[in-house]
């Protein structure tokens, strides 16, 4: 099949049916969740703010998890979504490696979130739950949940981080409009909220805070649980969609990777790219897989490794990861999505065990080529985005200096429409030269 130009769309029938667990695939068993006292976290301790279904999903050792009808309804309205060669960004780039994109922007939300998102809504309506409490920082979790809670007629409070809520204000009409309450966080209805305002009145917010304030509220209510959009091992479970429509879509194609790239936050955007894979790389398939993270928030590659808080407040289990600490104050940056102290269990025993490898990104370096990717494929990468974009385009320079090109993919996990400002401060500070 020739591949230029060549946009590959699997058939509805193609999407998947089932979730792939790489917990019992990992060269190391996981260690356990930790209370404060350091000792393991029990299933039971975890039903205050999840239903059963995600509890067992968060903890079992099962390779795969059946897709139930109707998440797989919810997925089928916009999934299988489209891998594309980059042939314009390919020849602005003057490389000989084929690159492509798998463009998960093509979601209700506009970004990979929404993969977990309906899965999450679903576990909780039959459960019983009729309210779910969470936190965004760009807003793109936010967004899809919010769409996700109306799809199965779930109520929803999103708890925002407030600079993210300034940049990006226009997320939070999404949210509204699709029925979510938004509150900027740090915010006046939570102690944890009330105790950063207190701390800093001009505190700009954090995930973590976020992410404390959600906690607290679902604890507190019992017709409320607590939804979380990446970190936690169900969540990348949710994910896997991505990664396994793109083996399909490469072998329609008739390539191997070389590459496989995506922005890491949390990491359940790059969990769902690069875990069903793994299988493949410890039989020996030469498949580098790299995370691509904000040279301001470092988790993976600066972080220490080992047992830490998700949030602020310590309400969560102690989780290993590799973390800069729960107090880790990241700078304002445009990537909310990637302001995280810490990183996925998942992903960090990926990265300690040597499979996975972190690469920076400075803000310059990533809207350079995020021009050049608009002018050349006609899509706006959301900031967070343009970090695996970035690495991308980098890596296939270097490829430059081989004999053989390769074959890059990254994941464009979302758009950036509603992140103008961002585009627009770059732009104003690099005038165009004639």
């Amino acid at each position: 099949m020739p591949i230029n130009n060549l946009t590959i769309k699997l058939p509805k029938n193609e999407i998947p049916r089932v979730w792939y667990n790489v917990l019992p695939d990992l060269p190391e068993p996981l260690p356990p969740y930790l209370t404060p006292g350091n000792v393991p976290v029990e299933p039971q301790a975890l039903a205050a703010i999840f239903p059963p279904a995600l509890i067992e999903q968060e903890l079992s050792t099962k390779r795969h998890f059946d897709i139930p009808e109707p998440v797989v309804e919810a997925l089928s309205r916009w999934r299988p979504t489209p891998l594309t060669r980059a042939v314009g960004l390919e020849k602005a780039l003057g490389v000989r490696s084929m690159i492509f994109y798998k463009n998960e922007s093509v979601s209700p939300s506009g970004s990979h979130k929404s993969n977990t998102a309906m899965a999450q809504a679903h576990f909780n309506k039959i459960a019983g739950i009729r309210r779910l409490a969470t936190e965004t920082g760009a807003g793109q979790w936010g967004t899809a949940l919010a769409i996700a809670g109306q799809y199965f007629n779930l109520d929803v409070r999103v708890f925002m981080v407030r600079v993210s809520l300034q940049q990006k204000p226009y997320r939070k009409t999404i949210m509204n409009l699709m029925g979510a309450e938004v509150l900027s966080s740090p915010s006046t209805v939570t102690n944890a909220g009330r105790e950063a305002i207190k701390n800093d009145p001009d505190t700009l917010g954090t995930l973590g805070l976020a992410i404390s304030e959600a906690v607290e509220e679902a604890a507190s209510r019992s017709d409320t649980n607590y939804s979380l959009g990446s970190v936690l091992n169900h969540v990348l479970l949710h994910q896997t969609v991505i990664g396994q429509e793109i083996k399909k879509q490469l072998d329609i194609a008739g390539v191997k990777p070389d590459y496989l790239i995506a922005c890491h936050g949390g990491g359940s955007n790059f969990g769902g790219m690069a875990v069903p894979f793994v299988p493949d790389v410890l039989s020996g398939q030469k498949i580098n897989l790299i995370a691509a993270e904000p040279e301001s928030c470092p988790s993976l590659s600066k972080g220490k490794y080992g047992h830490d808080h998700g949030d602020v407040a310590g309400l969560t289990p102690l989780l290993p990861m590799y973390s800069l600490g729960k107090d880790f104050q990241p700078p304002a940056i445009h990537a909310g999505g990637l302001r995280y102290h810490g990183a996925s269990p998942i992903v960090s025993s990926l990265v300690k065990s040597g499979i996975v490898v972190p690469e920076t990104v400075g803000a310059y370096e990533l809207f350079q080529y995020a021009k050049i990717f608009s002018r050349t494929e006609f899509v706006i990468p959301a900031p967070e985005s343009a970090h695996a974009l970035a690495v991308t385009c980098r890596k296939a320079l270097e490829l430059e200096k081989e004999a053989n090109p390769g074959v890059l993919v990254f994941v464009l996990s979302g758009h950036g429409l509603l992140d103008l400002s961002a585009y627009e401060d770059y732009l104003s500070e690099q005038p165009e030269k004639e």
